[in-house]
Order: structure tokens, then sequence, then C-alpha cells
């Protein structure tokens, strides 16, 4: 997984978003952790970002921002990203299902931040139109309302980066 986005397919700047461009984060700006397909896999990695942005010292609001978008990423990459395949291990079959991994990465800059989801999926996310009595369905839509810019890599065989840029409102 790389460390910045790469190009995005798709973006919608927030007005006020930075147009300086990512970086190449330094050794303490950027923390990531390993996702499973467990049912508390969304609240682990909502308490990871929580944590982590606290650490950073990133303010509350922006902080409970990241944490929301995150849950949107990790749900959407645990619901369509992640594939049950039938692989190899060492010399042999594997006899029951091999999930592919997803990750979650933070990275920060000044008083911004940056959350990334990489899993195994080979599709586009897509923002859905959600019917009013719903319970889902909404994920993106959030996410594009919180965030400065999101976007995702190109899918190929190994999967998508799905990320999401947020800096402090005035």
């Amino acid at each position: 997984m790389t460390t910045h986005p790469a190009v995005p397919v798709y973006a919608t700047p927030r007005k006020g978003a930075r147009d300086d461009g990512w970086w190449v984060p330094g050794p303490d700006s950027f923390a990531a952790c390993a996702l499973s397909a467990s049912a508390r896999t969304v609240a682990d990695a909502r308490r990871f970002t929580l944590a982590t942005l606290r650490g950073w010292r990133i303010c509350t609001a922006l902080t409970d921002d990241a944490a929301l978008i995150v849950s949107e990423l990790v749900s959407n990459a645990l619901r369509y990203g992640v594939r049950n395949a039938v692989g190899e291990a060492g010399c042999g079959r594997v006899a029951g299902p091999v999930v592919t991994p997803a990750w979650l990465a933070l990275t920060r800059r000044d008083d911004g931040v940056m959350c990334a989801v990489s899993d195994g999926g080979e599709d586009a996310p897509v923002i859905g139109t959600a019917d009013p009595l719903a319970e889902s369905g909404r994920g993106l839509s959030i996410v594009e309302q919180l965030s400065d810019a999101w976007g995702w890599t190109l899918p190929d065989s190994s999967g998508k980066t799905v990320w999401a840029t947020l800096s402090p409102r005035p």
C-alpha cells in the first residue's frame, strides 16, 4: 500500500480545500492497521483512528469527522471489497475460504489528515441513491460531505485503495 493517493479517478474538492498536493510522510505522520472480517472491525478501526489522531493532537472536530469517514470506508471495504477465494497455501490448496486482506492507513500533514482503506476488490466505488427509509446506502455521500476530497486508485487484480482528505474547517 502506498502512503499517498494515486491520481484520483474521482475527486470533489470542497471550497477552500488545499491545492498543494500530498506528501510522503515522516515517520511520526503515518499509522496503519490490518483489518479483519470480524463483526467488530468497524468499531476497532474507529477506535484506532480516534486514538491515533488524538495522539497527533488533531483537532476534535476533524478527529470525529475522520472517525466517521473511516467507519464508512471500512464498512464498504468489508461489504464490497473483501472477497473470499480458494487460494494456495504452501504446497497445496487451502480447504476453506481465504479472505483477502484489507488495511487502514492514516497520514497527517500539519493539521490535516488523509484516511485510506485498501481492499482486494476490483470494482470502483459508486455513490448510490438510497431510499429515504433504507438503513444503508449513504456511506460515500457522507464521505463526500465531510471530506475536502476523496477518490480511489484504479482497481486491478490486487485491489484498490479508497481515500479521503480532511482539513479543519473555519
